[in-house]
C-alpha cells in the first residue's frame, strides 16, 4: 500500500493517535503508583549475569512456561515468539500507510522476512486458538474466575494472524488486500489500549518482573529500621511488590500447585496477588487502610506452608513467600494476629527456647542418655540437633541413626551444650522480634563454640541458619544431612540383600529451596529401589507443616498431610522415605488416617542405619 490518499493518512494517524493515547493514560497512571511505592529494601541489580540469564531463560526462551506446563507453556511460546517475530513487520505495515517501507517484497530479505512471519502467523493462529479453548471450554478449576476481556485479546491476535496471511494471499494492492490492511491496522490498534486494562499487561511488565526480581528463591527482605512492621498498610508496598502485582497474568499456576488451595482452604496465592492489585488500585501506595481486610483475606494469608510451590511454577517472576510473610509480619508485629496456636507457639520460644515447649533439661538429658560428645572444636562437624532432633521422639531416633552412620564412616562431630530453636517459625509466621531473639543468642553460642562446618537432619533449619541469620550477620557453612550422606557414600555401610521399594517424599525445603534432589535418592537407592510419587522433585506436595503450620490448628478442608500420605501410599511402596523430622511426624499422624496397613516411615539416615550390625553403639564420642 504505497499510494495512500492524504484522507488516509490523516485517518490512520487519528487513529493512531487514539489509540497510543488510551494506551498511554492507562499505563502511566500503573506506572505512577509503582513509582510511589516506597523503595525495596536491601534490593541490589549487581551482579546482572545472573539476571541476564534469567531473563534469558526465563523470557526469551520461555522455558520456564514450557517446562513447567509443557503443551500450553509451547502454545504461549509460539505466541510470544510470533508477537517478536511481528515486531518488524508491524513497523512495516504502520509505515506502509504513509507510503515508506521498512521491508520491500522485491528484496531478497524482503520475500524471505514475509514468508518467515507467515509460518509464525499460522502457528500463532492455531496456538492462540488452542489457548482459547482451554481457558474457555476446557477451564480448568485453578483458572477460577474468566475474564471475558482474555477472549477479546484471543480474537484480535487471531484476527491479526489472519489478516496478514490473508494480505500476503490477495496482494497489498488489491481491493481484497487493501481490506485486509485496514482490518488488520483496526486489530492492532484495538489491540493496543487494551494491553494496560487487562492481564495481558504483563506483555509490558513481566521482561522488567523477572529482570528485576529479588535475588533468592522465597527469601525474605529485612525490615528497614525500626518503623518497619512489614506489610501493614498501602505505604508499606515496595516497588518490587506493586511491580509483580500489576504483572500477574492469572494463569492460575500458583494456584493449581498449591498444598492449601488443593485441600479446600481459603488461600489462594493468585487472589494474594490480585488482592495487593486490587488495593493499590482503590487506595493507592500511600493508603492508610489496612492490607489485610477487604482485598486480602487474613485467614488465608496464615494458611500459606511457605513451601514455594506458587513462586517456583510463576512464569512471569512473582515472588508470593515475600508478600505473604510479609503480610504476616504486618499483623503480628503490629499485634493485629490474635491465634492461641500462634501466642503458645511464641510462648514456648520465649521460655523454652523451643517451639515444641520442652524445658531445655530434656534436650541435655538425651545428650547425657545417648553418649553425644560435645563439640569441642577438634570435630569435622557441629551436628545441629534442631527441636524435632533434641526433643521429638521421631526426630531423636533420627539423629540417633545419623550418629550410628557418622561413626561408622569414621566422621566426627559434636553437638552444642546449649541450642535454641533457630526461629523458623517464627519467622515463617512474621514474629521478627521472637525470630531475632533466638537467632542472635545462637549465633553467640556458635561463634563462642567456635563452629566451623555444620549438619542438620532438618531442612528448616538449614535454610534458616544458611540464610536468615545472614541478616545478623552470621555466615555459617551448613548442609543437610542427605548432602554429606551422599558425598561419603563408599563410606556408608554396606547393603543387605536386595532391599525394599522406597517411595521418597521431596522435603520443601530441601527441594525447592535447596535445589537437593539427587542427594536423598542416592542415599535412599543405595539400600532399595527409589519409586517416584505422582507429584515429586520440584513438584513435590508438600506435607503441610511448613510456616508455621505445625503448630497452628488446620481448622479447613482436608488435611495436607493426609492428602500427600495418599499419593505416597498409592506407589505401592513398603518404605516411604523422608529427610526431614517435619515431614516424618506429619506422616506419622495421617498414615493411620490413610490405611490399616502402613508402609515402613524412615529418614534416609535411618535407611542406612539399618545395615549396620545390631549391636554397634549409636552415641559413643570419638
Amino acid at each position: 500500500m504505497t499510494d495512500v490518499s492524504w484522507v488516509q493518512r490523516i485517518v490512520l494517524l487519528v487513529l493512531i493517535g487514539v489509540s497510543l493515547g488510551f494506551f498511554w493514560l492507562r499505563l502511566q497512571r500503573v506506572l505512577e503508583v509503582i513509582r510511589r511505592a516506597r523503595p525495596t529494601p536491601d534490593f541490589e541489580v549487581a551482579p546482572l549475569g545472573p539476571r541476564i540469564r534469567k531473563f534469558l531463560w526465563e523470557v526469551m526462551l520461555q522455558g520456564k512456561v514450557i517446562r513447567e506446563r509443557p503443551a500450553a507453556g509451547l502454545a504461549h511460546a509460539f505466541v510470544f515468539w510470533g508477537f517478536c517475530a511481528f515486531a518488524l513487520i508491524t513497523i512495516n505495515h504502520v509505515a506502509t500507510g504513509f507510503g515508506w517501507r521498512v521491508l520491500s517484497p522485491e528484496s531478497g530479505f524482503g520475500r524471505f522476512y514475509f514468508g518467515f512471519v507467515a509460518v509464525w502467523a499460522v502457528l500463532v493462529a492455531v496456538s492462540i486458538t488452542g489457548l482459547f479453548v482451554r481457558r474457555f471450554v476446557v477451564r480448568p478449576k485453578w483458572l477460577g474466575k474468566v475474564s471475558p476481556e482474555s477472549g477479546v485479546i484471543a480474537g484480535l491476535i487471531f484476527a491479526l494472524m489472519i489478516t496478514y496471511l490473508a494480505g500476503l494471499r490477495l496482494g497489498e494492492e488489491t481491493a481484497g488486500g487493501r481490506t485486509a490492511w485496514w482490518l488488520h491496522t483496526l486489530a492492532l490498534l484495538v489491540f493496543l489500549p487494551l494491553i494496560p486494562h487487562t492481564k495481558h499487561l504483563h506483555l509490558a511488565f513481566s521482561p522488567f518482573t523477572v529482570f528485576l526480581k529479588r535475588d533468592g528463591f522465597s527469601r525474605i527482605p529485612p525490615l528497614a529500621g525500626d518503623e518497619d512492621f512489614g506489610l501493614d498498610t498501602g505505604k508499606d508496598v515496595t516497588r518490587i511488590d506493586a511491580l509483580q502485582a500489576f504483572t500477574c497474568v492469572e494463569c492460575g499456576r500458583c494456584s493449581e500447585h498449591c498444598p492449601a488451595f488443593n485441600t479446600g482452604k481459603v488461600l489462594n496465592p493468585k487472589e494474594i496477588i490480585l488482592g495487593l492489585r486490587g488495593y493499590l488500585k482503590e487506595h493507592g501506595p500511600a493508603g492508610e487502610e489496612p492490607l489485610l481486610g477487604m482485598h486480602i483475606s487474613e485467614e488465608a494469608a496464615f494458611q500459606c506452608t511457605t513451601c514455594g510451590s506458587c513462586e517456583y511454577q510463576c512464569p512471569v517472576g512473582i515472588q508470593h513467600l515475600p508478600v505473604i510473610v510479609g503480610l504476616r509480619r504486618g499483623a503480628v508485629n503490629t499485634g493485629k494476629w490474635e491465634d492461641d496456636y500462634g501466642t503458645k507457639l511464641f510462648l514456648n520460644l520465649e521460655r523454652n527456647g523451643n517451639a515444641l515447649g520442652f524445658a531445655a533439661a530434656e534436650r541435655q538429658k538425651f545428650i547425657e542418655k545417648n553418649d553425644l560428645p560435645i563439640y569441642d572444636g577438634t570435630q569435622e562437624y557441629c551436628l545441629w540437633l534442631g527441636c524435632m532432633g533434641a526433643y521429638d521422639p521421631q526426630g531423636r531416633e533420627i539423629v540417633l541413626a545419623l550418629v550410628r552412620v557418622l561413626r561408622h564412616a569414621g566422621i566426627t562431630f559434636g553437638v552444642l551444650r546449649k541450642e535454641r530453636c533457630t526461629g523458623d517459625p517464627a519467622r515463617r509466621l512474621g514474629n521478627d522480634l521472637a525470630f531475632t531473639q533466638v537467632a542472635e543468642q545462637n549465633i553467640e553460642a556458635l561463634r563462642t563454640a567456635k563452629v566451623g562446618k555444620m549438619v542438620s537432619i532438618c531442612p528448616h533449619c538449614v535454610r534458616t541458619i544458611g540464610t536468615d541469620w545472614r541478616e545478623a550477620g552470621a555466615t555459617f557453612e551448613i548442609e543437610h544431612h542427605s548432602e554429606l550422606l551422599a558425598r561419603i557414600q563408599g563410606r556408608l555401610p554396606e547393603p543387605r540383600g536386595a532391599g525394599e521399594r522406597v517411595a521418597y517424599h521431596d522435603p520443601c525445603y530441601l527441594g525447592r529451596y535447596r535445589d537437593v534432589y539427587e542427594a536423598p535418592r542416592e542415599v535412599a537407592g543405595r539400600y532399595g529401589e527409589v519409586v517416584e510419587a505422582r507429584r515429586a522433585r520440584q513438584r513435590s506436595f508438600c506435607c503441610g507443616a511448613g510456616g508455621g503450620q505445625m503448630f497452628l490448628g488446620e481448622e479447613s478442608g482436608k488435611r495436607v498431610n493426609v492428602e500427600r500420605a495418599e499419593e505416597l501410599v498409592a506407589t505401592g511402596a513398603g518404605i516411604i522415605g523422608t529427610a526431614c523430622p517435619f515431614c516424618q511426624t506429619m506422616f506419622r499422624d495421617a498414615l493411620g488416617v490413610v490405611t490399616q496397613t502402613p508402609p515402613r516411615l524412615l529418614d534416609i539416615a535411618q535407611i542406612a542405619a539399618a545395615a549396620l550390625a545390631e549391636g554397634e553403639k549409636p552415641g559413643a564420642a570419638s
